[in-house]
């Protein structure tokens, strides 16, 4: 278009306006919450996450403590590679991580099983078996007493929980 009057291109923006006020008519009311800066904060690397983290704490230690709960969960173990898995076993007791398994999914205790000796894994099969039912209660108490080893581990540095950032390349 080399040139327009006035009067078309005035013609033009009234259309797009009224197509475009159409539009944009969605509800923003439920933005926000825990839940989105728990997946945020999942997704960026650990330096950014250890200062948001930080300057959280000092602001509002409750709800900070609360978004740390939600970061990595139990069934994230899936996600650290298998000497990752092998460290965390080591530093777990036997009877508490039949607790954490009776409650979890297929692939995590697969993950885990397959990161023990067979040995091991028949032994805390078999507790898991004579175990019986257990409360709901204990076993995410179980979980998250796993969970807390593997963040003191990471913090450390003995163990990696990979994240969205990408600045950690592992060779």
């Amino acid at each position: 278009m080399d040139r327009t009057s006035p009067d078309v291109i005035h013609q033009v923006e009234k259309v797009l306006e009224k197509q475009l006020s159409s539009l944009v008519t969605l509800d923003y009311t439920s933005a926000g919450g825990i839940q989105n800066v728990v997946d945020i904060l999942n997704n960026v690397d650990r330096g950014t996450e250890k200062n948001i983290l930080e300057a959280l704490e000092a602001e509002d230690p409750e709800l900070a403590e609360e978004i740390k709960r939600r970061m990595f969960v139990f069934e994230d173990i899936v996600t650290l590679d298998n000497r990752s898995i092998q460290r965390v076993i080591r530093e777990i007791d036997n009877k508490e991580l039949a607790l954490a398994l009776k409650g979890s999914s297929h692939e995590v205790n697969e993950v885990i099983f397959r990161n023990m000796s067979k040995r091991l894994a028949e032994m805390i099969k078999e507790d898991m078996e004579y175990m019986g039912p257990v409360r709901l209660r204990d076993v995410e108490e179980a979980q998250q007493k796993i969970v807390n080893i593997i963040r003191k581990l990471e913090e450390t540095g003995e163990i990696i929980i990979s994240r969205g950032g990408g600045d950690e390349i592992i060779v």
